[in-house]
């Protein structure tokens, strides 16, 4: 078994799609995946592209992925690192896999002069929670996500 990761290219949407349609179903939400394969190519290697993919094959098969976006911390003065989804497939979990994307996303963060290195996880999802406090990293506790989405966001942008 070789683990190898690689930066997304153009072709790979299908892939992508799929394991985020799978990481879905693990959060309880398998009709949430509005995404296209046309809205990864736009976002990942369109002339606007906002978004990275990193991508975990197991002899040559994806089996999991990173996909990230550059925020900035108006504290600190630079730009950070936001994980938006990290997926492993049920069948590759223990062999290393997410522990190398996110190695290989610190790496990216730190190359790049970056602050912070940052991510959500759901509150019952306690295997996550534990893998990564013994990573290192620390809940924000104090800190409540908000969101305006639907029908909430195109009522405050129109009034």
């Amino acid at each position: 078994m070789v683990i190898t990761l690689r930066e997304a290219v153009p072709g790979d949407e299908a892939a992508i799609l799929r394991l985020v349609r799978a990481l879905a179903e693990y959060e309880r939400a398998p009709d949430a995946v509005k995404a296209s394969e046309a809205d990864f190519t736009a976002a990942l290697f369109g002339a606007d592209a906002v978004a990275g993919c990193v991508l975990a094959e197991v002899d040559g098969a994806a089996v999991g992925l990173a996909l990230w976006f550059r925020n900035f911390s108006t504290w600190t003065g630079r730009s950070g690192l936001y994980l938006e989804d990290l997926f492993v497939a049920p069948h590759a979990r223990g062999l290393g896999v997410g522990r190398a994307l996110l190695v290989h996303l610190a790496g990216i963060a730190v190359s790049r002069g970056w602050a912070r290195f940052e991510w959500s996880v759901l509150d019952w999802n306690a295997p996550a929670i534990g893998f990564y406090r013994a990573l290192g990293a620390r809940p924000m506790d104090e800190w409540t996500v908000m969101r305006l989405e639907g029908e909430a966001l195109r009522r405050l942008a129109g009034g």
